[in-house]
């Protein structure tokens, strides 16, 4: 009998992705602190986070197989958060126009009950165009993405802010990167086709 798979997030877009996997799963909030630890690189931040999210939902579900993902804008070694509000958005937007980001996207996989932890990073890199304030604004406008890293939502209109994006897990930007979600699911024993 298969574990059971529970993705320790209340992300509706990590939820999303996860349903594309056609795979039973269960949502658990994995109540963890996401404040920086100071100097944290934005790698390692999103690495921490990740782990310690998995790690919070895997000690309430030990006999789960546990997903835990986190998401960081790294402009230049600072990490940009969640907006949270139109205001921020728009400093973080006029400050990512025509400047390349690097989207890092975490991973980590636990099980309790096996002994199986593992982590992974799905870094991506993404060109933004040089976008007036007018074009920031009627963005912002449409899809509020408020709730998103770097204020950026590329599977929607967000899309229209970028010049180009570099990865090697499509869906990493969108905040759980499914082939390394995949090949870690695959090493915990649980199996996906």
């Amino acid at each position: 009998m298969q574990r059971t798979v529970i993705l320790g997030s209340t992300s509706r877009y990590r939820r999303g992705l996860m349903e594309r996997l056609r795979l039973p799963f269960e949502v658990q909030a994995p109540e963890v602190d996401e404040t920086p630890l100071p100097g944290e690189a934005p790698a390692a931040l999103a690495a921490r986070l990740a782990l310690a999210k998995a790690r919070a939902v895997a000690q309430r579900f030990p006999e789960a197989v546990v997903i835990g993902s986190d998401q960081v804008a790294d402009l230049d070694g600072e990490a940009l958060g969640k907006p949270g509000d139109h205001a921020r958005a728009v400093a973080q937007l006029r400050r990512m126009r025509g400047r390349t980001l690097v989207f890092q996207t975490a991973l980590a996989v636990v099980c309790e009950a096996t002994g199986f932890a593992q982590q992974d990073l799905a870094p991506v890199r993404v060109v933004f165009r040089d976008l007036g304030d007018a074009a920031i604004e009627q963005y912002l406008r449409a899809e509020e993405p408020y709730d998103c890293a770097g204020s950026a939502k590329s599977e929607g209109l967000g899309i229209a802010l970028l010049e180009s994006i570099e990865s090697d897990d499509p869906t990493a930007l969108v905040g759980l990167p499914l082939i390394r979600t995949c090949r870690l699911l695959r090493a915990a024993g649980i199996a996906l086709l």
